[in-house]
């Protein structure tokens, strides 16, 4: 492929390469339809890897998670960052503990649903009781021993299925038990997936910001953290551009007339 590119497009391949330290054959084609948008995304992208405080295998933990995160699910993009993590130095223990700690996203369902459905049962005359037993208070003080803080946006959850969430708390708590990372990385993974276009997840978002904050982590670093998440968009390009290419030949004649 790069026999075909012109000066400038080898030009802004090899920029891509020193700026991002890996090219993927699903650029190709982007950069050959179109190279001034694919120059403009390149300058987009590597705004974090110029100037961004967070070492580089934490920032491929970043886009791991905005990759893998069940909102998204982008395989490709979870390979290439896994393999560039990997050869930053990252261990098999630390991106499995990124996996764990993205796949507590489903517990969202719950933070968002429950509201609702106490809203609905208050204005159906079936309000909650909301006092805490001994078992509803021991499942708390659980939860803030091994995550390290308690948001009231948990408090219907525990109190209409403190079963269920025990055993959240106990799913969610692995990476906090075993886990290598520190705590405001832990926090990085959280608050990316939930500024993801694809969730924006407002109470879990700033929850995870101020938990970070809290572990010390600077608003360099944050900002550096939703500044890699919001170049998910582009994938837009990664999956829709091979599509036109194939559909452009199969019209033949680069499918214009």
């Amino acid at each position: 492929m790069a026999s075909q590119l012109t000066d400038r497009q080898r030009e802004l391949r090899e920029e891509f390469i020193e700026s991002r330290g890996y090219w993927n054959e699903f650029w190709d084609s982007l950069l050959t339809l179109d190279e001034d948008f694919f120059k403009a995304y390149l300058d987009f992208s590597s705004v974090p890897w110029r100037t961004g405080p967070l070492e580089p295998k934490v920032k491929e933990f970043i886009y791991i998670a905005c990759d893998a995160a069940a909102t998204h699910l982008y395989e490709p993009g979870i390979r290439q960052h896994m393999k560039q993590a990997l050869e930053l130095g990252a261990t098999a223990e630390e991106i499995m503990e990124v996996i764990e700690l993205t796949s507590t996203l489903g517990i969202h369902a719950a933070n968002i649903g429950v509201p609702i459905l106490v809203e609905e049962l208050e204005a159906a005359g079936q309000p909650i009781d909301r006092t805490m037993d001994d078992r509803r208070l021991e499942v708390k003080k659980d939860f803030e021993q091994n995550r390290g803080y308690w948001n009231p946006f948990w408090d219907d959850i525990l109190q209409l299925d403190p079963e269920f969430f025990d055993t959240y708390t106990q799913f969610s708590s692995v990476p906090w038990k075993t886990g290598v990372l520190e705590p405001k990385v832990k926090e990085f993974i959280y608050t990316a997936f939930d500024v993801a276009c694809t969730h924006l997840y407002v109470k879990g978002l700033r929850a995870h910001i101020k938990n970070a904050i809290g572990y010390g982590a600077t608003r360099e670093e944050i900002m550096e953290v939703i500044e890699l998440a919001s170049v998910i968009g582009i994938h837009a390009a990664t999956v829709g551009v091979p599509i036109l290419v194939e559909e452009l030949a199969a019209a033949g004649n680069g499918g214009t007339t």
